[in-house]
């Protein structure tokens, strides 16, 4: 962990399921303080908020390349077409 400089204390209040939850992961060793839990919860969160933020501006960009246009006509297409893959791939069977 960082040195102690770099550290902060917070203070939280859980409710009584979620704090059971912390703490019997504690005790099963997984984690070895609920503080630990914690951070590797919040590190997690920041790692789900940056990747989601990276599929949305690779979504944005894609739809603003203009390369593929988007119409209702396109997605009738592309539904039919997974239809008769769906199909497909269940006589194979």
């Amino acid at each position: 962990m960082a040195s102690q400089s770099n550290v902060s204390t917070l203070n939280i209040s859980l409710p009584k399921p979620l704090k059971s939850y912390v703490d019997g992961k504690v005790a099963s060793g997984i984690y070895g303080s609920a503080s630990e839990f914690v951070r590797e919860a919040i590190r997690e969160k920041r790692e789900r908020e940056q990747s989601r933020k990276q599929l949305e501006d690779q979504l944005l960009e894609g739809l603003s390349s203009g390369v593929i246009p988007v119409t209702a006509d396109y997605f009738e297409k592309k539904k039919r077409s997974l239809a008769r893959r769906i199909a497909g791939q269940s006589r194979k069977k």
